[in-house]
């Protein structure tokens, strides 16, 4: 059931065609959004008032004005006929728009954190129709909701903010949270740690959004790598790209190599209206879908199969091939990879191509020194774009990897709070951090919030789903669904982030990528880190500066915590 706020409304003998309205949203929004009746706004001396106000997390905000009876427009002045008669009225559409800017303002005060999501005002006539095609300089058809659309109101509404909300971006369901709480007036936090981090992750994501400047600058440009250290939002550029480039009506390819972070891009790709990419997700499926047939062995993937699909590109139909390639986390591609790629775009010399790619995290070593985009041979080459800023991490989390992001690396998240260090054997290491999971729920972070991440040997959990083979049906989309806490490892987990990761460090399986791993691993976590392992072990596979970083970190005893809250 949706929450509302309040949870039941008293609705006054003059607010029927609210409360009818208010009926059929509580019925048909998803169970994530927020309804609020009656939102008063006093900003300075002047008072507003939103009759109803919906928070669709991922979606946007919508501000409704209702207004009962039978409305009409004559001679571009509003009109109402009640039982009364027929009476002019003010512009319903300026009242909601008026409202909804005060609450803006409101809300950005209260938070500390400008509202930049979409935002949508909308007119309801719960007992009036309007012509499908009527329209009016300052009142899109799509913004007035007549009888008819109020049947189907969720989906009315969703097309409201996507198409016609102004802001750049969804809305945060953590942000979503944190302006419920002041619509409720009740906030009072319960965790100083958790509360602070919800107003870092807004921040983080505010900063991410911004890149749209970047795509925006660079794109005449056909073929570009854009280079960047972790938690620099190059996943969330490698779909906006594919958006910009979908809705061109190209055809384009989202790819990447990790299960997880494919998951990811088809969950995002999801919720479009418009047109999406032709594929999403690993290379392989993709020379798969076109015919290849599957096969076993690392021969196989890194060399057969792009090889047989670069001699299926030459039957391939003109009207099959790409128009354009993107790639997400780019470093993970071999090079044979790229060319079976290349010969599936209708122009692989001077095609489109946009790689994002952070060479730090070579995890797979696939180029061997090499540089990506430079081994084309007679193709154009990539145009570097470099990426700084690290948009994910706080700057306590962001300072103990900093060394390993390289020389530009420049953290711009909040403080926030410290990094902790619960030292250990390498062989206690899986089961020492299992017990953080409950300590850290109940100092008020959520179970969905936590990942538990290992550099060697699965986590029994994790093992459980690949012997069982639930990976895909499973494992990964409940991961997405953002139901429970996650157990994963570091290669898994290239391009996925949480708010809290639980790092452990239970090994290595092959120490000369131990530094790319650990890199990983610590650039996972977006609001608390925890790091579970030997610091001689750590130090000698990544060397001194990472044990001095660590050396900063609180040292924390989860059985200690456990004893404190169950006494």
């Amino acid at each position: 059931m949706v929450h509302c706020i309040p949870a039941e409304p008293d609705f006054s003998d003059g607010q029927s065609a609210e409360k009818a309205v208010w009926e059929e949203l509580r019925r048909s929004l998803p169970q994530e959004a927020v309804l609020a009746h009656s939102v008063a706004i006093r900003h300075g001396a002047v008072e507003h008032e939103i009759d109803l106000l919906i928070l669709w997390p991922g979606i946007g905000l919508v501000a409704i004005e209702v207004k009962g009876g039978l409305v009409g427009i004559e001679n571009g002045a509003w009109y109402q006929s009640d039982s009364k008669g027929r009476h002019p009225m003010k512009d319903p559409m300026a009242q909601v728009q008026s409202a909804a800017h005060a609450f803006k303002k409101w809300i950005a005060e209260q938070t500390g954190t400008p509202l930049n999501s979409r935002f949508a005002h909308v007119v309801c006539l719960p007992y009036s129709e309007v012509p499908a095609t009527w329209q009016k300089a300052d009142t899109p058809r799509d913004l007035l909701m007549d009888q008819n659309d109020l049947k189907q109101s969720a989906d009315y509404l969703r097309r409201a903010i996507e198409d016609q909300g102004g802001g750049y971006s969804a809305l945060a369901q953590s942000f979503a949270q944190r302006i419920s709480r002041h619509l409720a007036a009740d906030f009072t936090p319960e965790h100083l740690e958790t509360s602070e981090a919800l107003e870092n992750e807004d921040l983080q994501e505010h900063l991410t959004s911004r890149q749209a400047i970047l795509l925006s600058a660079t794109r005449s440009l056909p073929r570009v790598k854009f280079i960047g250290g972790a938690g620099s939002g190059k996943t969330w550029m490698a779909v906006e790209k594919a958006k910009q480039l979908a809705k061109d009506n190209a055809r384009v390819g989202l790819f990447c190599y990790n299960k997880g972070l494919g998951h990811y891009l088809k969950k995002q790709v999801s919720g479009w209206r418009q047109n999406k990419p032709v594929h999403i997700g690993e290379f392989h499926e993709y020379a798969r879908s076109l015919g290849v047939p599957n096969g076993t062995g690392q021969d196989y993937f890194d060399v057969q199969m792009p090889r047989l699909l670069r001699e299926l590109a030459l039957e391939l139909p003109e009207e099959e091939k790409l128009d354009a390639i993107i790639v997400d986390e780019a470093q993970d591609f071999a090079p044979e990879w790229w060319e079976a790629l290349l010969a599936c775009t209708k122009d692989p010399l001077q095609g489109k191509i946009y790689a994002f790619m952070d060479v730090r995290q070579d995890v797979y070593r696939r180029w061997n020194g090499e540089d990506l985009g430079g081994s084309f041979g007679t193709a154009a080459p990539l145009v570097s774009i470099h990426v700084d800023d690290n948009l994910r991490n706080t700057r306590r989390i962001a300072e103990t990897f900093k060394n390993l992001a390289g020389d530009q690396f420049k953290p711009r998240g909040g403080q926030g709070v410290p990094v902790r260090f619960v030292g250990c054997s390498t062989e206690d290491a899986v089961d020492i951090a299992s017990d953080c999971v409950d300590p850290l729920i109940s100092e008020g972070w959520a179970n969905n919030q936590i990942a538990l991440l290992t550099t060697n040997r699965r986590h029994p959990i994790h093992q459980e789903h690949f012997e069982q083979g639930s990976i895909d049906s499973e494992y990964w989309p409940a991961f997405h669904a953002h139901e429970e806490e996650f157990y994963g490892h570091v290669l898994g987990f290239k391009g996925l982030e949480r708010s809290v990761v639980v790092l452990c460090i239970n090994g290595f399986k092959d120490m000369s990528r131990a530094v790319e791993q650990l890199y990983v691993g610590l650039s996972r976590a977006r609001s608390l880190l925890v790091v579970v392992g030997d610091r001689e072990h750590i130090e000698a596979a990544c060397g001194s500066e990472l044990h001095a970083a660590l050396r900063a970190a609180r040292s924390w005893s989860p059985a200690i915590t456990a004893e404190t809250v169950a006494g």
